[in-house]
């Protein structure tokens, strides 16, 4: 009788075990790596953005685009087409999101889509299925000024280029623009957790970067408010206050009060 050979029972135990472990070492490093990609392209669609806003103001007198999202004929026109118009469902803090069709609308009525006709470069790769818009503006840009803020409404106006935030990954469609309180140390809008411990931003000066959080309840009250807004946050520690002074910094170009 011939002898079939194959193998034991432990040692296909042991194969998969060796197996498993590889998957553990690996796994992490493919999502590193996966989550890279996946900024590496949000900071691309947010220098776009960020290029057509320059493009704008030179084909405007230098006047830059109204950051405040929404329709021309409420009060958030009163700086000129806002930047895109409505893409955010009535619910939208809750997790709900217009049709796709209604905000691809949204999206070409915006003051911005000559200059990026490509829907794709409003939103982030990482961005929820039929989403097509995560990200948003600074107040600061040709939008309200908040407790006495300085807003400016031209690009040659605009202090410090290479330091002063515009764009926002924010990671959902939302009402106006993104803020922080300017003459306290408070948040207004969430700060935002993406992209690993902190989120991508572009410039004035139109480049793109993405900027890590120090405070670990800076990441938390991103995570646990990723859709939803829970009113202002005052951070206690001293990388939860970095973070914030960083953004108003970026926002406002300095603090409204003392540190």
């Amino acid at each position: 009788m011939s002898r079939r050979n194959g193998f034991t029972l432990i040692e296909l135990l042991v194969v998969i075990a060796i197996i498993a472990i590889l998957m553990a070492i690996l796994m992490p490093a493919l999502k590193r790596a996966r989550e890279q990609g996946q900024r590496a392209a949000c900071m691309s669609n947010l220098k776009q953005l960020q290029l057509s806003w320059i493009l704008y103001a030179d084909d405007n007198d230098d006047k830059v685009v109204n950051c405040e999202a929404g329709s021309e004929d409420s009060w958030r026109g009163q700086y000129g087409l806002p930047w895109v118009g409505v893409t955010w469902a009535p619910n939208w803090n809750q997790g709900e999101t217009l049709p796709e069709e209604d905000q691809l609308v949204g999206i070409k009525v915006g003051a911005l889509w000559p200059y990026t006709k490509d829907p794709k470069l409003y939103k982030c790769p990482t961005g929820y299925r039929g989403e097509l818009m995560t990200y948003a503006m600074m107040i600061s840009s040709n939008g309200r000024s908040v407790d006495g803020s300085p807003v400016f409404r031209l690009r040659m106006k605009v202090p410090q280029p290479s330091k002063r935030l515009i764009f926002i990954d924010e990671g959902l469609s939302s009402p106006d623009a993104y803020a922080t309180r300017y003459n306290e140390p408070l948040w207004w809008d969430q700060p935002v957790t993406r992209h690993g411990d902190g989120t991508t931003f572009a410039c004035a000066d139109g480049h793109a970067e993405y900027h890590k959080w120090t405070g670990l309840e800076t990441i938390k009250q991103g995570r646990d408010h990723v859709r939803t807004w829970s009113g202002t946050f005052a951070p206690q520690t001293d990388g939860g206050i970095e973070d914030l002074q960083w953004v108003q910094k970026g926002i406002w170009g300095k603090l409204g009060y003392n540190q």
